[in-house]
């Protein structure tokens, strides 16, 4: 077995002591980038469908429409989660459009095949919201609408951490996403708080502010989705 030389890159550090890119600046500086890249490639995957927001009135008859230009969303979310996921905290190790490339070239196909039906149910219950009034139902049927599609919010959000860094069927990936649900109240929890913030910022200043804001929105769920990956992996993958 050959040994390092002195000064090589494999040679021993004396104890305490620090590389370039170890230190705690730098260790920001290497989220920053990684969240602007993610941003970046976030965007361009997004252009095309955003474009075709843009020509939409805000008619609810094109809630439609407006689900078809969304549908390149699943697979952008998922690919910019398996990047931050596998992000490096070295300043000299950077890939994070590597790393987005390829969670978008594995995940998604998968992440379609939950995120259309999702995207499906949700525009059902957008629709049937917008035009509640014409309907002449009781008022408790509007409320009842929005919980449901609450919860489909937070079973997609559990489903798209799944599907990002995990390959299971997606009709396994629909049960344990349901099952971590309730299972794992914190997860869930935290997950509300990320649909809160981004509603809120939707609501009061624009709705293109959660599109920036959506790498640290998705490194957020990361954080909190960390039960729900560590059981993932001690108890539904070899």
């Amino acid at each position: 077995m050959s040994t390092a030389q002195a000064g090589s890159p494999g040679a021993a550090l004396p104890r305490g002591s620090r590389v370039f890119g170890d230190g705690p600046l730098s260790r920001a500086c290497a989220l920053i980038h990684t969240l602007v890249t993610v941003e970046g490639l976030l965007l361009l995957t997004l252009a095309p469908g955003l474009l075709g927001l843009l020509f939409l009135g805000a008619d609810p008859a094109n809630l439609p429409l407006a689900a078809l230009c969304l549908a390149p969303l699943g697979p952008a979310l998922s690919a910019a989660l398996y990047a931050l996921h596998h992000r490096s905290r070295d300043l000299t190790e950077l890939r994070p459009a590597r790393a987005y490339l390829r969670g978008l070239r594995l995940n998604s196909a998968a992440a379609l095949r939950i995120w259309v039906p999702l995207l499906a149910w949700l525009t059902v219950i957008a629709y049937g919201l917008t035009h509640f009034a014409s309907t002449g139902l009781p008022g408790w049927w509007a409320v009842l609408l929005g919980i449901i599609g609450v919860g489909a919010l937070l079973w997609g959000a559990h489903a798209l951490v799944l599907t990002s860094l995990f390959t299971f069927r997606a009709v396994d990936t629909a049960r344990l996403a349901g099952y971590f649900l309730l299972r794992h109240g914190r997860a869930t929890l935290g997950a509300a708080s990320v649909l809160v913030v981004a509603t809120a910022a939707t609501l009061w200043w624009t709705e293109a502010l959660p599109l920036l804001l959506t790498p640290v929105l998705l490194l957020s769920l990361l954080h909190t989705s960390r039960p729900i990956i560590t059981e993932t992996q001690e108890d539904f993958t070899a």
